[in-house]
């Protein structure tokens, strides 16, 4: 059964539409969360998966990247990862009809949460997988369907806590870089001072003698 359903912009993470549930349920918001956390672990990620399913306690996350925008479901673990991507695809191919030119312009969340009526009327179709329709479905051959990758979600944000622990640690490196090369200044300075400035008194002193001498003694 589909459970959550998430429209995104792949590039900052910007939610686009959302599949909104008329009853309220505190472990589905949960996961919402968790989805959105997800989605931004794996757009840091220079090698993303245009399409992944992602294990999380009794449900699994299904995704798939088109044209720069996440299309995500939160299903039962036991849904048919099948089903699952067929109604990724109806989504997909209806929202870019509908605002694909659009996506890249907006700047305010949910701008297209109209979408919403298209989600729960294609959600309804594919709530009972024994329905025809849906066993027809599952009969068809969808090669990329077997070849998409299932992983569990701590792996997916332990890789992301990763990126972001190596992201400070270059920070840092480039800080007291910085620092380094500051001090390193600053003890060429003082090294230089040490260097000239006897040799510039002396001069003085000297030329202060002779300036006396030719003024009174001259």
């Amino acid at each position: 059964m589909v459970k959550l359903t998430l429209i995104v912009r792949v590039h900052d993470g910007l939610p686009l539409a959302e599949g909104i549930d008329t009853d309220k349920d505190m472990e589905v918001d949960s996961y919402k969360s968790q989805a959105k956390n997800m989605l931004k672990r794996i757009s840091t990620d220079t090698q993303q998966s245009p399409r992944l399913s992602v294990e999380s306690g009794k449900y699994t996350f299904h995704y798939l990247i088109q044209s720069g925008v996440y299309f995500l479901t939160l299903t039962d673990k036991g849904y048919p990862k099948k089903l699952a991507y067929q109604y990724l695809e109806e989504l997909c191919g209806e929202f870019g009809r509908l605002y694909g030119p659009q996506v890249e312009t907006v700047t305010r969340p949910y701008a297209f949460i109209k979408f919403d009526t298209f989600i729960q009327k294609t959600k309804k179709l594919y709530l009972d997988t024994r329905t025809q329709r849906n066993l027809s479905k599952l009969t068809d051959e969808l090669s990329e369907v077997h070849s998409i990758m299932t992983r569990n979600i701590q792996e997916v944000l332990g890789q992301g806590s990763q990126l972001d622990n190596m992201s400070k640690l270059s920070s840092t490196l480039a800080s007291e870089s910085k620092q380094y090369s500051s001090k390193a200044k600053d003890l060429h300075r003082q090294a230089l001072i040490r260097k000239y400035v006897p040799l510039a008194v002396v001069i003085c002193v000297v030329l202060l003698v002779l300036w006396v001498r030719a003024r009174f003694y001259g």
